[in-house]
Parts: C-alpha cells; sequence; structure tokens
C-alpha cells in the first residue's frame, strides 16, 4: 500500500496560506513574504545573498528587527529547498505585480535546480485567494496545471529583466510573447510606473497619494482605499508600503504632505499599534501641491534613493524617468 502524497503549497503571504491550510488538503503551506516590488533586488544574486539584502531592506522600513526576518527568510528558503520531499509543488500565485513578481522568482529558481521526481503545478487565478470561498478555492485547486518548459523559460528571462541595473530589459521583454504567463506584462507594465515621471518626479503610486490627500481624505485610511484600492486594477500594495510612500513623501527639507497637526509622518514599527496612525489625516504643503500641478519637480528638490528591482535611482547617475503620455522610459540627458 503506497503512502500519502506529500505537498508543497507556496503562495504569496500569511492570509492566503491561511485560507489554503483551511482546505484541508494536507501537506506544508509556505507563504513567501517579501514585497519585491520595493527595495533592491540586484542582479545575479543567489537566494541566500539576495535574503541578506531584503531582511536589511525591509528591517530599515521598521517592518521586524532584522534578526528575525533574516531568521524567518531563512526558514522560507529552506522549506523550499527541501521541496524534493514532496511529490507535487503547487504555487497558488495570483494576477497583481506583487504575486507576479513572486512567481517569477519561484519559476526561476526551480528552473535552476536539478530535475525532480515532484511536479510542479500553478494556480494562477484573476482573484484574490484570501477572499474567495472554500468552495471556488477547491475549485482551482482542481483546476490546477503543471508547469511548462515555456513558463520556466519566461519566467527566467522576466525575472532576469526585472533584477537588471538597465530597466529597457522589461521593455524589451514586453515586446516579445508573453502569453505563457497571461499575467506578467500587465504586471511589468505597472512596474515601469513606479519610475519617477518626467514632468513631476513622482512615481504613479505616490502621485495618486497625493490626489487623495488633495482631495479631502478624512484619514490615512481612507487614504489608501482612494489612491490605490480604488485606483488599481488590480490591487497590489498592502498597507504598509503605502504608509512607507507617506512617509518618504513626507521626508526632506520640502516635504509634499505632512500629518494634519505639522509633523513629519512616521508610521508604525513593528509591534506598535496602528489604529491612531490609520485614523489620522494628512495634508498637502505648498510644495505639495506645486510638485503634483508638475510647476516643480520633486527629484530638483529632494535626492533620489529608491530602488525597484535591480535599477538603483541615486545622485550621481542618470534617472530613467516613464513618460506616461508615451508609456515608455526615458532617462535624464537624452
Amino acid at each position: 500500500m503506497s503512502g500519502a502524497i506529500s505537498t508543497l503549497h507556496i503562495t504569496n503571504g500569511d492570509l492566503a496560506a491561511l485560507a489554503i491550510a483551511d482546505l484541508g488538503l494536507g501537506g506544508t503551506v509556505l507563504p513567501w513574504r517579501d514585497v519585491l516590488h520595493e527595495g533592491p533586488v540586484p542582479t545575479r544574486l543567489e537566494l541566500d545573498e539576495l535574503r541578506m539584502v531584503r531582511a536589511r531592506y525591509l528591517a530599515a522600513l521598521g517592518w521586524g528587527e532584522l534578526d528575525g526576518i533574516l531568521s524567518m527568510l531563512a526558514e522560507r528558503d529552506s522549506a523550499l529547498r527541501e521541496f524534493q520531499q514532496h511529490d507535487e509543488v503547487i504555487l497558488w500565485f495570483e494576477h497583481d505585480l506583487y504575486d507576479q513578481l513572486q512567481l517569477i522568482q519561484l519559476l526561476d529558481w526551480f528552473a535552476g535546480v536539478q530535475s525532480s521526481d515532484a511536479r510542479l503545478s500553478l494556480v494562477g487565478p484573476n482573484e484574490y485567494l484570501s477572499v474567495v470561498d472554500s468552495v471556488r478555492l477547491r475549485e482551482l485547486y482542481a483546476g490546477r496545471v503543471e508547469v511548462t518548459g515555456e513558463q520556466l523559460a519566461l519566467a527566467q528571462r522576466a525575472w532576469e529583466a526585472f533584477r537588471s541595473p538597465d530597466p529597457t530589459a522589461i521593455t524589451l521583454l514586453l515586446r516579445e510573447d508573453t502569453s505563457a504567463l497571461p499575467y506578467l506584462a500587465a504586471a511589468l507594465s505597472r512596474h515601469l510606473e513606479e519610475f519617477p515621471s518626467i514632468a513631476k518626479g513622482l512615481s504613479r503610486s505616490e502621485t495618486q497619494a497625493l490626489e487623495a490627500i488633495r482631495d479631502g481624505a478624512a484619514t490615512l485610511a481612507d487614504a489608501f482605499r482612494a489612491a490605490h484600492r480604488e485606483r488599481e486594477d488590480p490591487p497590489f500594495l498592502g498597507d504598509a508600503t503605502f504608509a512607507a510612500y507617506l512617509e518618504r513623501l513626507s521626508e526632506g527639507t520640502e516635504p509634499l504632505v505632512l500629518a494634519a497637526d505639522g509633523r513629519r509622518i512616521r508610521p508604525p514599527r513593528w509591534g506598535e499599534e496602528d489604529e491612531e496612525f490609520w485614523a489620522g489625516r494628512a495634508v498637502l504643503t505648498d510644495m505639495g501641491r506645486e510638485v503634483l500641478e508638475a510647476r516643480r519637480d520633486w527629484l530638483a528638490i529632494r535626492d533620489p534613493d529608491r530602488w525597484l528591482g535591480g535599477v538603483h535611482l541615486e545622485v550621481g547617475k542618470p534617472i530613467w524617468r516613464w513618460d506616461p503620455d508615451k508609456r515608455c522610459l526615458m532617462r535624464e540627458g537624452e
């Protein structure tokens, strides 16, 4: 009599992991837990090297102590490396930018490992795993498909392009046929919109945050809904990432936004209560209005220092900018 089938389920985060675990399918459920569209994801780093880079970035945001984040990521990576102990690995990833980057990271990794008897399958819906009911989750599970060589190869090219210090690697990839991963092109296109715009120096997310505050969002929670949940299809930001954007917009000698009491915006750090923060209100400064109306360029006021995948926008280097009308990247001075 053969033993029970062992399955490793990998998904985007804790809420989806809980929903999958509640189905009672058995096996191990592994949440991937990384916001890859924010912070450094440099080229040519293996999993162990990238873990330290990501942990330092996440700790700097105040999302946990460095040792704790490192430990969490190390446990995650260890569970991944033990995939050959399972009969099947099922990747459960949604259609938004957050998930698609995690998916191509994992597919790239699996493409690089030696052959295994474990079946690699994909559940890739255009709906959110944490909000659909158990009946729908079981339907998605039953409809899972085996990952193809074409998908693995595309993911390798996409992960390399995302980590490249030259973001035109992404635009070149988008000229290819990416239908093997049907939500990848839209996700990477949305990623490009996070580069500073040619007129304002603001990303799309930053622009939408300032617009929500300008339009009278009563609380920061309302600003998050108006700036992201109501304007993105599909939404991909968590509230902690949105709060980090507000903090960045509140920094420097010429902040664009401040708390209603005139102080800089400081999101709660790991372990701190956040209810009061989200009930608070923000206001645009005069400079914030000037930048939002494209009368001033934020990057001429504040030195750039932001990582987008493999691209570091920093002082002393030509800055890549996004032209929202032509929908293309441009480099300053060209």
